[in-house]
């Protein structure tokens, strides 16, 4: 859940939490195992936002009222809380808006084996209800909130002292899995920022043998998104690599996270000469999540169908077929379960941010990487960096061995929500089954989600003659004039996404969580994957835009 904070008061929170625990114990996952309410330590932890002490601060509350104790482990790496409740078979709370700006934040919630479902939703969604209606019936004088939904100054829980127990645990995780000299003669520039792992991904990476020169740490809440990194991000840290390297020697990548370090960023710097004059090249994360389920010899793969195309033919070359997910780690998590059902030993998943998620034990080096059905950074920089050095080679070289397809992704933000919600109606098909929609002549060809054929429109039936018309919509955007060919097919498992006859591919898909629209763009080089990225979110009159006022007209007229 994330919101402005604002609009996070107090009651709000301690609603959240005392919803989401009620159903928890509802449905028996707040705990494995039979220690007394009393006893029960759940544990939170934070990022490092202005308003995240505050909202603990409500958290916790919520957790003693409840009749449980807090264990409070920090500011740390959103995984790093995952991965320490899972083993002690508890569920979790993290107080967190990820990479959204300073003015919102959120909380995850973590059942005691693994995240959230999408199926757990509406329970939640009731027994927060519940909880919120509970509280307004309370009268003013016996509330322990004050006019403004917040905690009486008397009624805030000071939070115990921090539990370093998940730091601990988490980088044991690595240390004991990847040699203290795999990355010897890998220099590493770390850039900190407001990234909460600031502290403990650096020593990781250390560890694995790199040399860590931490730069860019910012007291102040800057919000990156590493799907969405501008053109004036890479030049300031171009601009950093340059400076550093006349002080450390050739740089080899710079790497960072998303606020709550479960996402990665992963940077390579090339050497042409002057070591003053570098460039830099941004790896997207689902191609870094192909080379790391190939470091971890993956039998399962399960990425979100806004993934490279590249990833897919990669792994068809191997034999394997990804499955393709609704975009959100709960989709992947699901997609996961379903291939250990089906007997797969190596399962893994990932998001196009990056965040890999590891679905089974899997032995690496002598040892066992235990399950982590969660975004985690970490894994990522450090498989992708050991790739490099144990076979040699540079960083490009490495992304060069895969499918030559290229991405970028953007986004307008402050994007009215209602309006997404109509672009997302407006090319629903009538059927939930059907997924995916071909344009073929005065047909239209009709799948599921595994791309079987389910049917076929004609130009004849009403169904077709709407599609038509809804094809128009989207060529009237996706233009010639903006280099676009006829449009072959559109996908509308996640958002709209559109594939033209020329090989380009633009995917609009709103936030599901901030007022925001995307475009997820992919072509055969990368200036065009720019370029329709570019197109896509220019103001006042770029694709989006244009898309816009034509839902807003074409359901108004």
């Amino acid at each position: 859940m994330r919101a402005l904070v604002q609009n996070l008061t107090d009651l709000e929170v301690y609603s959240l939490t005392l919803g989401t625990l009620r159903y928890l114990e509802v449905i028996g996952k707040v705990q494995f195992g039979t220690i007394p309410r009393e006893s029960l330590r759940i544990p939170i932890g934070g990022d490092l936002r202005p308003s995240t002490p505050r909202i603990l601060g409500a958290t916790a509350r919520a957790i003693l009222d409840a009749g449980y104790r807090v264990d409070y482990v920090g500011s740390l790496p959103t995984p790093a809380l995952s991965l320490y409740a899972l083993a002690k078979g508890v569920m979790s709370f993290m107080c967190t808006g990820s990479h959204i700006p300073a003015d919102r934040n959120g909380q995850k919630a973590n059942r005691c084996d693994g995240e959230v479902l999408k199926s757990d939703e509406p329970g939640i969604v009731a027994a927060v209800e519940a909880a919120r209606q509970q509280e307004y019936r309370r009268p003013a004088e016996t509330s322990i909130f004050d006019a403004a939904g917040m905690l009486r100054p008397e009624q805030r829980p000071a939070l115990p002292p921090v539990n370093r127990a998940a730091e601990r645990f988490y980088l044991e995780r690595y240390h004991r899995l990847f040699p203290p000299h795999g990355l010897r003669g890998t220099r590493i520039l770390f850039y900190e920022y407001a990234a909460v792992g600031r502290e403990l991904l650096p020593r990781i990476l250390a560890l694995a043998g790199a040399q860590v020169i931490r730069v860019g740490r910012s007291d102040t809440f800057v919000p990156i998104d590493t799907e969405a990194i501008s053109s004036a991000h890479l030049e300031m840290l171009t601009k950093i690599v340059a400076e550093q390297q006349t002080k450390y020697g050739r740089i080899t990548a710079i790497v960072s996270t998303d606020g709550d370090s479960d996402r990665p960023l992963i940077v390579g710097v090339s050497q042409f000469g002057d070591p003053r004059t570098p460039t830099l090249r941004l790896f997207p994360g689902d191609l870094v999540g192909t080379i790391t389920a190939d470091y971890l010899a993956a039998d399962a793969v399960s990425v979100p169908i806004s993934a490279n195309p590249g990833v897919h033919e990669h792994f068809m070359d191997k034999g394997l077929t990804t499955t393709k997910t609704r975009i959100g780690s709960p989709f992947v998590i699901e997609a996961m379960r379903e291939a250990l059902a089906q007997g797969r030993q190596r399962v893994t998943g990932w998001e196009a941010n990056g965040g890999f998620l590891v679905g089974s034990e899997l032995t690496l080096h002598g040892g066992v990487l235990h399950a982590l059905p969660t975004r985690d950074a970490i894994l990522p920089m450090l498989a992708v960096m050991s790739t490099a050095a144990n076979e040699g080679f540079t960083l490009s070289e490495c992304f060069d061995r895969l499918p030559q397809w290229y991405g970028r992704a953007d986004l307008i933000d402050d994007f009215p929500q209602d309006t997404s919600r109509k672009i997302l109606a407006y090319f629903k098909p009538p059927e939930e089954a059907i997924q995916w929609l071909a344009f073929q002549g005065d047909r239209i060809l009709l799948r599921d989600l595994t791309e079987s054929v389910i049917g076929e429109w004609s130009a004849s039936d009403p169904e077709g003659r709407a599609f038509a018309r809804k094809r128009q919509v989207l060529e009237g955007i996706f233009t010639q004039a903006r280099g676009f060919d006829a449009l072959a097919q559109i996908n509308v498992q996640d958002g709209i996404r559109c594939f033209f006859r020329n090989g380009d591919i633009a995917h609009i898909r709103p936030s599901g969580n901030a007022p925001q629209l995307r475009i997820y763009a992919h072509s055969r080089t990368q200036a065009r994957a720019d370029e329709i990225a570019a197109m896509a979110v220019a103001e006042p009159a770029g694709m989006l835009r244009d898309l816009q006022r034509l839902i807003e007209s074409e359901t108004t007229g």
